[in-house]
């Protein structure tokens, strides 16, 4: 098996670590807490995310709920196929403006080509700040 693919669904999360959610996600803060192919959840601070008013920035809700469903997809899709974001729509129905937001991914689909995840992001009193749904394509990785 692949180095970039984990050998047991309990693997997620050092597979999710190892990999890295890329440079953007670690400017905001972002940190994997679960990471399998049916839940993967991960951890924001508003501090340093924020719109000039204070609230948390809708974009960086996004960006929480656009890593957390591209990497669920590339776990699923495994070490020789690549995920790629195709579409992204969120919905934000509270302001959080301090303390820490927690993104949790589900899957609404996954198949062969395509993956569609939702993910709830919630402020520090579990009220749902936004929801975010990405479509991901699953295409041959160049060089497989």
């Amino acid at each position: 098996m692949s180095s970039d693919s984990p050998a047991l669904a309990s693997d997620g999360l050092d597979w999710a670590r190892r990999r890295g959610m890329g440079a953007l996600a670690e400017k905001m803060g972002i940190e994997f807490t679960e990471f399998s192919i049916e839940r993967s959840v991960a951890t924001m601070p508003v501090e340093g995310n924020t719109q000039p008013v204070g609230l948390l920035h809708g974009g960086a809700y996004v960006v929480l709920g656009e890593s957390l469903g591209s990497m669920a997809a590339n776990l699923h899709a495994g070490p020789d196929r690549l995920a790629v974001g195709v579409d992204i729509n969120a919905t934000h129905t509270r302001s959080a403006t301090s303390g820490i937001v927690t993104g949790v991914c589900t899957p609404v689909h996954l198949g062969r080509s395509i993956t569609v995840h939702e993910i709830a992001v919630t402020d520090d009193q579990g009220r749902r700040c936004s929801t975010i749904r990405i479509t991901n394509m699953i295409t041959d990785r160049p060089g497989a």
